[in-house]
């Protein structure tokens, strides 16, 4: 194979020469989420290189049958998964269109539904080379949290065949390694990027707010946390009457979220509502203009939401577990423990509005770098089968 000379001196692979790269995932957008914008930022990166063709391979559960539709150059494949309207995503058409596709490579995301084992197996079948991302994650069903760990153990056969297992946080690479028995040289860190532009008028610093506004940021299920944070602005509003809160997703959840604002009397104060997953620049103008962003999940592995709001410099008041005790650990938030009662939680913001953590110099990586660096990975396991 010969190579040609790209910008800067680059080599880049000719356009016949392109990787054939089928990307699987449970959802993917409109639905709004973690792993949806994952996929989304560097699966349009990676098609606009020279370097690779992708596909994204998805399912839908609203018995609207399969379909498929474009993402800028990105080919979106849409088949039906079991049983409408749950989160199983048994879906065995996976399985033909891995057979069927001539792919190079195959990358999984996230192990929590049936998607995964089928692509898997189906790739390991056709000899294809295939890779995993865990997206750790939670659920809001305290079952299905428990039984994360059979999962893995069951998907260990598979596990053990991929070229690459790729973890977004240190934790998971020490936890899934040990745990499953795969050495820690099997796994590669490749963290989530950050893409938010910072609104022209934040570039200089932000005046200080009459009063204050906190955020709190994700999809709406009850794992992330969102009811804790409600509960204790009513605590906050004792102190700071005129504090907004800006509930910030989109999700299942949201009819208990009003509930329980408006249970409170505080439902006034509180504004519950989604940026549209496509428009950055609103999102980036929105969370600019928070003094607090407050992230109590039960779990995260390497959360946007928090690299979004450290990117803007809004101070970050987090859970002390998982992906966002990690953040805390390198000195980018401070951290509470997830069960402290809302008075306790209160006392946290209102400690955290009025004397921030001024954080040290530190660099967050890129969607570029993370694209970049999956790109390695499957040429690498690529290689060998061409």
């Amino acid at each position: 194979m010969t190579e040609e000379p790209g910008e800067g001196g680059a080599l880049r692979r000719p356009q016949d020469h392109r990787l054939n790269v089928l990307m699987v995932t449970p959802r993917y957008l409109p639905e709004i989420g973690g792993v949806e914008r994952h996929v989304h930022e560097v699966a349009t990166r990676m098609a606009r290189s020279s370097e690779a063709s992708v596909t994204v391979l998805t399912t839908v559960r609203d018995g609207s049958g399969a379909s498929a539709d474009r993402d800028g150059e990105v080919e979106i494949r849409r088949v039906v998964a079991h049983p409408r309207g749950r989160d199983w995503m048994f879906a065995p058409e996976i399985a033909t269109v891995i057979a069927e596709g001539g792919w190079d490579v195959v990358h999984v995301q996230s192990y929590h539904t049936f998607v995964a084992p089928i692509a898997m197996a189906a790739a390991a079948r056709r000899r294809i080379p295939y890779l995993l991302t865990f997206h750790g994650g939670g659920h809001s069903q305290p079952m299905r949290n428990r039984a994360r760990r059979a999962q893995r153990a069951l998907l260990r056969p598979l596990l053990t065949r991929a070229a690459t297992l790729v973890a977004l946080a240190p934790f998971e690479i020490e936890t899934y390694s040990a745990e499953l028995r795969i050495p820690a040289q099997r796994f590669a860190l490749i963290p989530n990027g950050v893409d938010l532009p910072p609104p022209a008028w934040a570039l200089g610093g932000r005046a200080p707010a009459a009063h204050p506004l906190i955020a709190s940021v994700g999809r709406l299920e009850r794992y992330k946390g969102h009811h804790r944070v409600i509960a204790a602005f009513a605590h906050v509003l004792d102190a700071e009457p005129g504090a907004r809160l800006w509930v910030a997703g989109a999700g299942p959840y949201e009819a208990e979220l009003r509930r329980l604002a408006a249970d409170l009397g505080i439902a006034a104060a509180v504004e519950i509502s989604a940026v549209s997953a496509d428009d950055r620049a609103e999102m980036a103008r929105r969370l600019a203009e928070v003094d607090l962003v407050v992230l109590l999940s039960d779990y995260e592995t390497h959360p946007i939401a928090a690299l979004e709001a450290i990117s803007l410099g809004r101070p970050l008041l987090v859970a002390s577990g998982s992906g966002l005790g990690e953040l805390a650990q390198r000195g980018l938030a401070r951290a509470i423990e997830v069960d402290m009662p809302p008075q306790a939680v209160a006392e946290a913001i209102l400690r955290e509005l009025r004397d921030p953590l001024v954080r040290a110099p530190f660099s967050l990586p890129t969607w570029d770098e993370c694209a970049a660096a999956l790109l390695e990975r499957y040429r690498r396991a690529a290689g060998g089968r061409r």
